[in-house]
């Protein structure tokens, strides 16, 4: 009778160790999917601010054309992206 306790206890064990296995499995699961939704939620802002610039460019371009057709002199004074400060 002392071996079918003992097996039974055995048996328990190995079933509460495979359940906490499966479980923890599952959490890993779980962190991965949210890493891959998270680097793609960031893809996506990446790609939309891409966006915005590329369309923020095509309009400041559009703008410049326009002003040569019309004749008028540009607003800008030198290269806007060798300013150093934010001051002029």
């Amino acid at each position: 009778m002392a071996f079918a306790g003992a097996a039974f206890s055995l048996w328990k064990i190995m079933t509460i160790d495979e359940e906490q296995d499966a479980q923890a499995e599952k959490a890993e699961e779980t962190r991965g999917a949210r890493a891959r939704a998270a680097a793609a939620a960031r893809e996506a802002e990446r790609k939309a601010r891409a966006a915005a610039k590329l369309r923020e460019n095509l309009m400041r371009r559009k703008s410049q054309a326009r002003s040569r057709r019309a004749g008028e002199a540009d607003t800008a004074q030198g290269l806007p992206a060798a300013k150093t400060d934010e001051s002029s």
